[in-house]
C-alpha cells in the first residue's frame, strides 16, 4: 500500500470518534435542558455539571483531532 493512502485511511478512522462525540453532546444537552425546565431552581448546578461534561466530552474530539493532524502531517 502507498504510504501516502496509509495516512489519508489513518486520518479518516481517528476521525471516526467525532460522530460519537456529536451524539453525545447532542443528548447531553438535550438532557440538560429537559432537567432545567423540570426543575428551574437547580438550574446553577445542573449548568456547571453540565459545562463539565461537555468540556470533557469535547476533549475526545480534539484528541481525535490532534491524532488525525497528527497522522497527516507529521508521520
Amino acid at each position: 500500500m502507498d504510504p501516502v493512502a496509509a495516512k489519508f485511511i489513518g486520518g479518516g478512522i481517528a476521525v471516526i470518534a467525532l460522530f460519537g462525540v456529536g451524539i453525545g453532546l447532542g443528548k447531553m444537552f438535550s438532557s440538560l435542558i429537559e432537567a432545567i425546565s423540570r426543575n428551574p431552581s437547580a438550574k446553577k448546578d445542573l449548568m456547571s455539571t453540565g459545562f463539565t461534561c461537555f468540556a470533557m466530552v469535547e476533549s475526545v474530539a480534539l484528541l481525535a483531532f490532534i491524532v488525525a493532524m497528527c497522522l497527516l502531517f507529521v508521520v
